[in-house]
């Protein structure tokens, strides 16, 4: 440990005490604004000249007086503690927003692993921020943002920006044609839409992301699916096509396609067959209210999350695409 460092160790408890008395020239004033002894005061001043190796203050009667070295050396203490005092405050600061909630409105899709990836990594950050999460369908998410329930949507489609509402992709992933693991084509590398023409469809009910997705699919092929049935989950519609009542249009999930041939449950399964189609994506984005006053009346936890979303998300989802597209 050098000198400077002994020094810098010795003085650091000193300086608030320093720094009062050059104010008040005065030990018994001075221990009285700090709550501490008047013999607590003296030792002070006597370890601080003997730490400096110079004398700071020199006693005139009941009174106190700065030396040369004290009028030198007390500006680079008071600017230290305002330093200090600064950090004081932005750690009190960061402490009421760890304290706050954020409301996040998401489809279902994302609750397995875009959702929880995000915020796993804000909270390895602030890790007491509260969360209130809703999922249901992009129409329903996105109604909460409007209507002030939600501070942030994740949604896919991505919402049209508006003077009410801001919005921006963070990735896409791929559509793909779910079908029976027994179905023709099952073992194909890619289908086009005509190739299910004749099949019974399952879709997601209306006002789902997917649905509308899927609709624009069907319109850029010209025809109209046979629709035998409406859910509105994901895993059911998957689960309908493993029973082999028809086939569907899903991102992937990056789950094995599930093939119990036991005499318990049957013939079930699934496989995802890539589909032609420069339509068969989705993109998937962050959607906010855009708040009166601007940037600053937005709560710090709901910007802090939304900045590491937008410029953190796409590294971080990036691996997750590329594991449930391969």
């Amino acid at each position: 440990m050098t000198v400077e460092h002994k020094q810098l160790v010795q003085l650091l408890p000193l300086l608030p005490v320093l720094v009062e008395l050059g104010r008040t020239q005065h030990v018994t004033e001075t221990a009285e604004l700090l709550g501490i002894p008047q013999s607590t005061v003296s030792r002070a001043l006597a370890r601080a000249s003997a730490a400096v190796g110079t004398e700071l203050l020199i006693r005139e009667g009941r009174g106190v007086r700065l030396t040369p070295a004290a009028k030198a050396l007390l500006p680079y203490i008071e600017a230290a503690l305002d330093e200090f005092r600064t950090g004081l405050d932005v750690v009190r600061h960061q402490s009421e927003v760890v304290r706050g909630r954020i409301a996040v409105s998401f489809q279902h899709t994302f609750g397995e692993a875009t959702l929880p990836l995000l915020i796993s990594a804000f909270r390895s950050r602030y890790p007491q921020t509260a969360f209130d999460l809703s999922q249901g369908a992009r129409d329903g998410c996105l109604a909460e943002l409007a209507a002030g329930t939600a501070d942030l949507a994740l949604t896919a489609p991505v919402a049209s920006p508006s003077r009410t509402v801001g919005s921006a992709a963070l990735y896409r992933e791929p559509l793909r044609l779910v079908v029976h693991h027994q179905h023709p084509l099952a073992g194909r590398s890619r289908a086009r839409l005509a190739d299910i023409r004749q099949d019974p469809f399952v879709a997601l009910g209306p006002g789902y992301g997917l649905r509308s997705l899927t609709d624009a699919l069907f319109r850029e092929a010209g025809f109209r699916p046979r629709i035998a049935f409406e859910s509105q989950d994901s895993h059911t519609v998957r689960g309908l096509v493993s029973a082999g009542l028809g086939v569907s249009i899903l991102p992937p999930d990056g789950l094995e396609p599930a093939r119990d041939v036991s005499p318990h449950t049957g013939n079930l399964g699934w496989v995802d067959v890539p589909l032609e189609s420069g339509l068969a994506y989705r993109e998937i984005g962050l959607a906010w209210r855009e708040r009166r006053g601007g940037p600053d009346a937005e709560p710090d936890q709901v910007r802090l999350f939304r900045e590491l979303v937008l410029n953190e998300g796409p590294g971080l989802l990036a691996g997750m695409v590329r594991a449930r597209s391969e």
